[in-house]
């Protein structure tokens, strides 16, 4: 099992580290993204991005004087050997084998013995050198040795041949699909809203594909849009209908496509799609689960699928394979218990982790039971989240990577009855506490049960039988918290 850990804001963070928040309305309908700097402390705050084939990074831009500054020893060191040294108004840097030496409160400086000039003066804070940003194209190169490209109104800063192209391709099929092909692999922020689907891209030098938007002939996806600001590069696919979003080719080409019908809820997409319940019960029994007759919606998540295969169990055996078994099973012993449940995935799809946990909020499930598998160890381990310190909650918003607080005591009831139930089956198993993803991003309760092998070693994670004890065993216990959660459900609408 590979799993994601949250950032916690209590340790430092470089701040040529990208620390991706996400915020999440608390009635569970809309998932908005804001990126923000790991050293910033608003997502508004100027910063740099710089991409090169050694290094991509970021850097806090500072204002003085009404100019954008940044500091060049940070700016140098992801890129080569630098050191530096203050005497007073006079500061020395050395890059490589590159000498040079700036004044404080002056535009001229000596790089490798010539004279250069910037466009506002040098600076020094606290023995720290400050460089325009205007003035980076010019300068950059004479320490590099390569050509420098600054798209300095979106405070983008590319080293060398190091963009990454995008090109377009329409399928006018029923419904349509847009291919973006890229020409190199990319990881974008995907986030939805009526008529538009968001691509962000922090870490990826994507560039512009040449106009800055691109119409289609298309009823239903009518027109893409690039924009590059504050150190990122943004794509925007609009649409007359919801849309989703799909990687394959590892993560070179990205499918837009429309939601189907069924899988749109209140006009929001749920991301990537639920599959249905089997035998759904109607919302209104849904929202309650204080009755016994009353069936709360779980949804199921086997970890991993597609191209992300998860822990490698065996030569041939990957972890997505045993989680999508255990998880069938799983959803067998939740409906005859009188639960309807959805699994995230039904199949070899594969999803961000971030699409799983929105996915999850717009169904308005009762319960997230998250499912993994790992070779070494015995018995199971029980996972509920940890969360990070993310500052006061901004009105109905919540933090995105802790937006599961709420849910939190009710999630680590769940934990505390699995750990009984499998006890009572002769399971080895404990509970632990963890910064883990999705967890952490979903506001029902919510937990993660990780399977180890049995007596029989790493062949129980395959047996039919080893599986069905330890569903059995989630489903009593998630049987046995009914209550808790139906009023954990009741207080969240």
């Amino acid at each position: 099992m590979r799993w994601n850990k949250v950032p916690s804001t209590q340790c430092p963070v470089p701040s040529s580290r990208w620390n991706v928040g996400y915020w999440v309305l608390s009635t569970g309908y809309w998932v908005l993204l804001a990126a923000f700097l790991s050293a910033a402390p608003s997502a508004d705050e100027k910063h740099i991005s710089v991409y090169s084939p050694v290094a991509i990074y970021t850097l806090p831009v500072l204002e003085r004087g009404g100019r954008e500054y940044v500091g060049l020893l940070e700016l140098l060191d992801p890129l080569g050997r630098v050191s530096s040294r203050s005497e007073g108004r006079r500061w020395r840097l050395r890059f490589n084998a590159v000498d040079a030496e700036f004044v404080a409160g002056k535009t001229r400086a000596k790089i490798r013995g010539r004279d250069f000039d910037f466009m506002a003066p040098f600076l020094i804070e606290n023995s720290r050198g400050l460089v325009p940003l205007s003035s980076l194209s010019g300068f950059l190169p004479h320490f590099l040795g390569t050509s420098v490209n600054f798209r300095e109104s979106a405070r983008r800063l590319f080293v060398g041949d190091v963009g990454i192209q995008i090109s377009f391709q329409l399928d006018a099929s029923n419904p349509p699909r847009l291919a973006l092909n890229f020409s190199a692999p990319v990881n974008p922020t995907i986030s939805t809203e009526p008529g538009k689907l968001r691509m962000v891209f922090k870490r990826d030098p994507v560039v512009s594909p040449g106009s800055q938007s691109i119409s289609f002939d298309n009823t239903v996806i009518t027109q893409a849009s690039y924009s590059e600001n504050n150190g990122d590069a943004e794509l925007d696919v609009a649409a007359n209908e919801p849309l989703l979003a799909s990687f394959s080719n590892n993560r070179r080409t990205i499918i837009v496509s429309a939601v189907p019908p069924a899988t749109v809820a209140n006009g929001i997409p749920a991301t990537p799609s639920v599959a249905e319940p089997r035998n759904p019960a109607p919302a209104a029994n849904i929202a309650s689960g204080n009755n016994n007759a009353h069936r709360i919606l779980a949804v199921v998540d086997p970890a991993h699928g597609g191209e992300e295969r998860g822990a490698a169990l065996t030569d041939k055996l990957a972890e997505k394979e045993v989680t999508l078994g255990f998880a069938r099973l799983l959803r067998h012993e939740l409906e005859i218990r009188g639960f309807a449940v959805a699994l995230l995935r039904d199949g070899d799809n594969s999803w961000s982790l971030d699409q799983r946990a929105a996915a999850a909020n717009v169904a308005r499930a009762g319960i997230y039971i998250s499912l993994h598998a790992v070779s070494q160890g015995s018995g199971a381990r029980v996972y509920t989240a940890l969360l990070p310190v993310e500052g006061t909650s901004n009105g109905v918003f919540h933090a995105w990577n802790a937006a599961q607080a709420p849910a939190l005591p009710v999630s680590r009831i769940v934990s505390a009855a699995i750990v009984a139930e499998m006890q009572k089956r002769e399971f080895l198993v404990r509970a632990s506490s963890a910064s883990l993803r999705p967890l952490n991003n979903v506001f029902m309760p919510a937990v993660a049960v990780e399977l180890a092998p049995g007596a029989n070693g790493v062949a129980d994670l395959t047996s039919a039988n080893y599986q069905q004890r330890a569903a059995s065993a989630i489903a009593d216990a998630v049987v046995s918290v009914r209550d808790r959660l139906g009023a954990q459900l009741g207080a969240q609408q």
